[in-house]
């Protein structure tokens, strides 16, 4: 069999693997398989500038469409995978169609956890994950009507800051006694919900939905105490699953996530596993786990490429993220999992400081409001696996271009 590469997942990391292949010069057979209609897009601008209407739909493309014809990628859109045939190395579509393959790429991705409540299957209630989704969102977001978000993550507050831009009365309900109570500290929580707070919109925490009511369309929410809350659309966003299913069917190791290799390879060393369904080693942290966002997509999809034509692997970067709500940008770098001790640096009065995170005096991660400077020291201190010390961030008298330097010396 000629070389051929069949890639299960047409999303920013299965986009890029099939990008980087060929960059790498391989020149066999790439297939690109996605469920969606679009190329493979962006996911983190829908829920803002797409929803807004501020950018076009094929803006979003990581690729113009053409593209991939152009570069002999066959692209398969409105494609469905039923199964992996690991003996006859095929991938068979739902159509019947079967895809041979040399090396195979998951690339999955994740979707949204299902709320479990009466009444979630309501019309007007809603999830944030695909072009689908948005599109389906936008004729609802109409100023004035009420608009009832469940959970306080990143995601759910990030609608509700486009929400009230969008002239929407806006309620979040989160069951944790604070809003990002699973992925920040209190100082982080304080300030996202004051900042909700003074641009309108009702954060209520330690709060249980039991259900949703209505005549066809959500009417209500109702809480375990039976107050009922008036609303004329409801967003989910109660986190992600990973799309372990089709792997597992195959017989390939998973644990919350499609276990990989530091080259992405799983049990099967014919098949690779990329994205937000990947649960990979954290080198930077000595542990295991599963990374969501566009940086992990990408930096997997070249190694995976790297490794399938027999380059070096790409260097693995410290895991970073962002959230843009309202006039904030909160740049995050490294993982805070674990830490014992928090150091504040600036005011978060100000809307311009950076919390810096510790484990057993061992310096993870930093989140940086509106502080590039901090973000940028950090990502690259935990990178070199630096001596940063709690008191070095908190004498602000010394510049962090300055501590940097210092810690990097020792």
């Amino acid at each position: 069999m000629s070389a051929s590469v069949v890639i299960i997942g047409a999303g920013q990391a299965g986009g890029q693997a099939a990008v980087s292949l060929r960059q790498f010069g391989f020149e066999g057979e790439i297939h690109l398989v996605g469920e969606e209609a679009a190329p493979p897009y962006q996911r983190p601008p829908l829920s803002k500038d797409y929803l807004k209407g501020k950018l076009e739909r094929e803006r979003l493309y990581l690729k113009p469409r053409e593209f991939y014809a152009d570069n002999a990628i066959t692209l398969h859109t409105d494609a469905r995978v039923a199964r992996i045939d690991r003996d006859e190395k095929s991938v068979v579509l739902e159509s019947g169609e079967s895809l041979n393959y040399t090396k195979l790429i998951i690339a999955t991705g994740s979707r949204p956890r299902p709320l479990p409540l009466p009444g979630a299957d309501l019309d007007q209630v809603f999830d944030l994950r695909t072009l689908a989704d948005i599109d389906a969102l936008k004729p609802a977001m109409v100023a004035g009507k009420r608009l009832l978000i469940v959970g306080a993550g990143y995601i759910g507050l990030e609608a509700a800051a486009v929400a009230r831009e969008l002239g929407l009365e806006v309620t979040v309900l989160e069951m944790a006694e604070r809003v990002l109570a699973r992925v920040t500290s209190t100082v982080m929580s304080d300030f996202y919900q004051a900042l909700h707070e003074s641009h309108g919109a009702a954060i209520r925490t330690g709060i249980r939905l039991s259900s949703l009511k209505g005549e066809g369309a959500v009417t209500h929410g109702v809480l375990a105490d039976g107050e009922e809350i008036p609303c004329d659309l409801v967003l989910v966003g109660i986190g992600i699953l990973p799309n372990e299913e089709l792997a597992v069917g195959a017989g390939i190791a998973c644990k919350n996530g499609i276990l990989v290799d530091r080259d992405t390879r799983t049990n099967d060393g014919d098949i690779y596993a990329i994205g937000d369904c990947a649960h990979r080693p954290l080198v930077h942290y000595g542990r295991d786990g599963r990374l969501e966002s566009v940086h992990n997509a990408i930096e997997q999809g070249k190694i995976a490429a790297a490794h399938i034509v027999g380059k070096d692997r790409p260097a693995e970067d410290v895991p970073w993220f962002w959230s843009d709500q309202y006039n904030i940008k909160l740049q995050i770098a490294g993982l805070s999992q674990g830490y014992d001790e928090v150091v504040v640096r600036g005011d978060p009065a100000n809307e311009s400081f950076a919390v810096f995170y510790f484990a057993d005096g061992k310096f993870i991660s930093v989140d940086a409001v509106n502080a590039p400077a901090e973000f940028l020291s950090a990502k690259r201190l935990i990178a070199a696996d630096a001596a940063l010390t709690p008191a070095d961030v908190a004498d602000e008298s010394v510049s962090m271009k300055d501590i940097m330097k210092t810690a990097l010396a020792r």
